[in-house]
């Protein structure tokens, strides 16, 4: 039997189980909005459960679920070894988001990640401390502005409302994700021009860990999926 995680609530749940109603496998869940079961009809030896989306990565590296459905952006920030835990199977088309960096927009002179760069250098050693970046995103964030050779900085956690933080003078910039960056303009901030730290979608994963390929391939089958299924 395969244990396939689904997001458990809003817009993300509604259009996995249109996409999978699409290729005619019908996803329900049990009950009230608390039940976190739920029933899969057209495909056999697969059941469905509810999880936040945020759960599933680990879910999957665990092998207490063999398929999930979340964004790239959890499972690359959640896994630190992601390709060696799971397989991406097929990008869902929907759920599209932006890990991007951003300044105040009153920073005339930092437009990209050298301008940032040095004013990072400055900052420290105007104010004895480095320059804050706010997110929820530690491991994604530090690799690239590592690949970009950016230092002189700290990451602060944020799992409120990371826009918040600059106005709220808790941190001097941002990482975080967004769709159509009206939230980060509303308050007073720009993305870098090559601030792009990873473009995020819904994707339907397999742990490489699952027990029964066979019944992974016929499900991947079921769907019209030719993924990399040679690796799991």
């Amino acid at each position: 039997m395969l244990k396939l995680g689904v997001p458990s609530k809003g817009r993300l749940m509604e259009q996995t189980f249109d996409w999978f109603a699409a290729r005619g496998v019908r996803l329900s869940r049990n009950g009230s909005d608390r039940e976190y079961a739920g029933a899969v009809e057209g495909a056999e030896g697969v059941s469905l459960v509810m999880l936040s989306a945020g759960e599933i990565p680990r879910e999957l590296a665990a092998g207490r679920i063999q398929l999930g459905v979340t964004g790239t952006d959890l499972v690359r920030e959640k896994l630190a070894g992601w390709r060696s835990d799971v397989v991406e199977l097929a990008p869902m088309g929907f759920g599209h988001a932006d890990l991007v960096l951003a300044v105040p927009a009153c920073w005339r002179d930092c437009e990209d990640l050298d301008d940032l760069a040095s004013i990072a250098r400055d900052f420290r050693l105007a104010h004895g401390f480095r320059l804050r970046i706010a997110t929820k995103y530690h491991r994604l964030v530090r690799a690239f502005l590592s690949a970009h050779e950016v230092a002189d900085y700290q990451l602060v956690d944020s799992q409120g409302a990371t826009e918040g933080t600059v106005l709220n003078h808790t941190a001097e910039a941002i990482a975080d994700i967004t769709s159509s960056g009206e939230t980060l303009r509303a308050n007073h901030l720009k993305i870098l021009s090559d601030g792009l730290i990873h473009a995020s979608q819904a994707t339907l994963l397999a742990g490489r860990a699952v027990a029964d390929a066979h019944d992974l391939r016929a499900f991947a089958d079921r769907l019209g999926i030719r993924g990399d299924l040679h690796a799991v």
